[in-house]
Order: structure tokens, then C-alpha cells, then sequence
């Protein structure tokens, strides 16, 4: 009996650590995937022009999964060494804490949550197993580690000062990487606006409201009610906007979004995502959306899957980009590739020179393409996150 009873534990904890060492990567490999389709030939004029550039990317996930940045990986979309292989200057990085079992982009309730059993099977510390608050200070934790263990290369920005000296610092070699934390859908603040401050220390400088389903803050355009702002989530804006966070309004609902816009006295920006005139899908941007953000001064990241663009082709994302360049000017073009967000891609960051190459193809001048590979984000950057100045009593 004893015998049997050894083997039984054995054969459990073999199964356990066969399940805690595999089933993250696994679940991985099968979310985040490049579909491997034929990709344009680069040119010579694209590549001199790609390594001139400042290049910035307003969304990524890849904190949510469970390998060392620092090191190329073999599964997903980004890593340090393929964002240097990309020549980005710049990755926002997002937290994402919840989203719904069954996700879709029509109607998701909040009572489900898929990434509490990812957190659990990558065995992130016990206090992110049920506080999503926990779960974005530990995201900032994973990449404060990775920069202090970088020797240089990767560095976190907080500030315009991070900001400046990312940029002088690129100007030598090796070239420095910079990482700013995002949040996908501030439910993670459980309520309490208290909790943005928690954030903010951690060095959270810009967040969406929603993510795929409505929150205590707003509607989401997957969620239910898709309502507006709440007074909580007008309070947080407000906050925000005093303590120089950048709001984000992908996924919130149309409602969100005009809420928004109306009160907005920085630069608003859609960090991921599509534009209606050239893919309809519902969290894309309508032209008179994509108006309201140009009046804030802010921007407009597209995306590189499927649903952002309708294809997956760097034509697709160039086409997108031409869409708002012709309707409010190339000062509010931007990259939101939602890399490692459970998308499927044509082509991962060490590649990004695809998109150089089919904008030099779809007609954008070599400053026009400047800006939106990166000069744009730049600017927005250094004016959203400096405090406001309180006004006088």
C-alpha cells in the first residue's frame, strides 16, 4: 500500500511540474502566432531608411507571459533582442490583469476571468492570483528586474528626463531600449481610485479605461451596457490627466470614447487598433472618432492582426495608416501593434522594417514616415507626461 501510495505522489508531482514547466509556453504558441504567409521583399532604400528612424510602439502584452525578456524566445512576438533587431527606440508595454472566458468583440460580461489559471499555471507570487492590482504591480516588478539585469540596454521611462536621455543615449552604441508601462483596462484599480497612485508609483504613465467588458470606471465597446464614463471613471480621467498619465480609449465604447474626448485637456490616444474606412469591425475608430482624437493632439496607433486591419499583410497596416494621414494630417499616425496580445501576425518586431518598406510603397514621404513610425509618439509623449499645473486659485 505504501508503495503504491509513493508512486501515486510520484506520478502526480511528475505530472504537476510536466504542467507548470509546459503549459504557459504551450498556451502561448497557441495564442500568440505569425501566420507565415509570403512577406514583400525589403529594399535598400527601406533598410538605410528604417535604421534612421525613432521608432515607437503605443501596446504591447508581452508582460503577461511567463519568459525572460532579456532572452530571444522562440514563441511570441517580441523580446529585447528582436526589438533591437527592429530598431525600436520605444515599447509601451501594458498590463493586462482579466479577460473574459469566451472572449469576443460584441458582448462580454465581467463575471469570468481566463487569466487567473495562466497566472497560476506560470506561478507568479500567490498575492496576483486574485488581485488584479497585484497583478500590474508585478508586470512592473518583471520589467524593473529585466532593466536592472540589462546592463544598460533597456530602460524604463517615466519622465521626459527618462525620455531625453533614452534618446542621447541611442545616439551611442549599443543602442538602449526604452520600456514604458501601460494598463490595459484600469478595473485593476478594484474600485478605488486611491489605487492609481499605487500605479503611478510603480510607474504606470498611460492606461485604457476598458479592456472587454464594462468596468466600474466605463463601458467597453465588447461589454454589455457599453455606457459612458461613470463619475468614478471621470474622476480618474481628471487624476490622470493632473499627474501626467496619457488616456487611452481603445476598447471603450462609443459612449466612453465621446465622454472622453470631450473632457480631455491633454492628448488622448487609441494606442491599438483599426480605423472603420478601411476595416469594419467595431473597435475600430469611425473618421469623426479619429477627428476627436486629432482635436486633442493626440494619436492613432493601428494595429498589425487581422480585426485592426482586415488582413495581416504590411500593406493592410500601411493602408490604415494613409486613412488618417488623408483625414487629419500624418501628425497623429502612429504603430499599436498589439504584439503578444493572443494575436495572430504577419511578421514579429524583428521585422518591423516591413512596415517602412510598405509605406515608402503606399506613397509616404521619408518624413512622413518619421513621424509615424515613432516622431509623433515622441511628441505626445513629452507633452502628456509632464504634470498639470494646477490653476490658480
Amino acid at each position: 500500500m505504501r508503495r503504491w501510495l509513493i508512486a501515486l505522489l510520484i506520478v502526480v508531482a511528475l505530472a504537476a511540474l510536466a504542467f507548470f514547466t509546459l503549459a504557459p509556453g504551450m498556451i502561448e504558441r497557441d495564442l500568440n502566432r505569425i501566420d507565415g504567409k509570403p512577406l514583400p521583399q525589403v529594399t535598400a532604400r527601406a533598410e538605410a531608411l528604417h535604421q534612421t528612424l525613432t521608432i515607437v510602439d503605443l501596446h504591447s502584452d508581452s508582460l503577461l507571459w511567463s519568459r525572460d525578456f532579456l532572452d530571444r524566445a522562440e514563441r511570441g512576438h517580441m523580446d529585447l533582442p528582436r526589438l533591437k533587431d527592429g530598431h525600436v527606440a520605444l515599447q509601451v508595454l501594458a498590463s493586462t490583469t482579466k479577460s473574459p472566458k469566451g472572449q469576443n468583440y460584441h458582448a462580454n460580461g465581467a463575471d469570468s476571468d481566463n487569466i487567473t489559471g495562466l497566472v497560476i499555471a506560470q506561478l507568479q507570487p500567490v498575492r496576483t492570483w486574485t488581485s488584479l492590482l497585484e497583478r500590474s504591480l508585478w508586470h512592473a516588478e518583471k520589467l524593473h528586474r529585466a532593466a536592472a539585469a540589462s546592463n544598460g540596454t533597456l530602460k524604463p521611462v517615466a519622465t521626459t528626463a527618462d525620455l531625453d536621455a533614452l534618446l542621447a543615449a541611442r545616439r551611442g552604441k549599443p543602442l538602449t531600449t526604452g520600456a514604458l508601462l501601460s494598463v490595459e483596462g484600469l478595473h485593476n484599480l478594484e474600485g478605488d481610485i486611491a489605487n492609481l497612485d499605487k500605479l503611478y508609483a510603480a510607474g504606470f504613465r498611460m492606461a485604457g479605461l476598458t479592456h472587454f467588458f464594462d468596468n466600474e470606471l466605463a463601458g467597453s465597446m465588447h461589454g454589455l451596457k457599453k455606457g459612458g464614463l461613470t463619475p468614478l471613471g471621470r474622476q480618474v480621467v481628471t487624476a490622470m490627466e493632473a499627474k501626467g498619465m496619457i488616456v487611452d480609449i481603445a476598447h471603450c465604447s462609443e459612449a466612453c470614447v465621446a465622454d472622453i474626448l470631450k473632457m480631455a485637456r491633454r492628448p488622448v490616444v487609441s494606442s491599438h487598433g483599426g480605423v472603420q474606412a478601411t476595416c469594419k469591425v467595431n473597435r475600430n475608430l469611425s473618421d469623426a472618432q479619429i477627428r476627436g482624437v486629432a482635436a486633442t493632439g493626440g494619436l492613432v496607433g493601428i494595429g498589425y492582426w487581422d480585426a485592426a486591419v482586415c488582413d495581416t499583410s504590411p500593406a493592410s497596416i500601411a493602408r490604415a495608416m494613409k486613412h488618417v494621414r488623408d483625414l487629419v494630417g500624418i501628425n497623429h499616425v502612429a504603430l499599436g501593434s498589439d504584439y503578444d496580445g493572443a494575436t495572430t501576425v504577419r511578421f514579429d518586431t524583428a521585422q518591423l522594417v516591413q512596415v517602412t518598406q510598405a509605406l515608402i510603397d503606399a506613397g509616404f514621404s521619408d518624413d512622413e514616415i518619421r513621424a509615424a513610425m515613432g516622431g509623433n509618439a515622441i511628441r505626445v509623449l513629452k507633452a502628456g507626461l509632464v504634470p498639470l499645473t494646477p490653476p490658480a486659485p
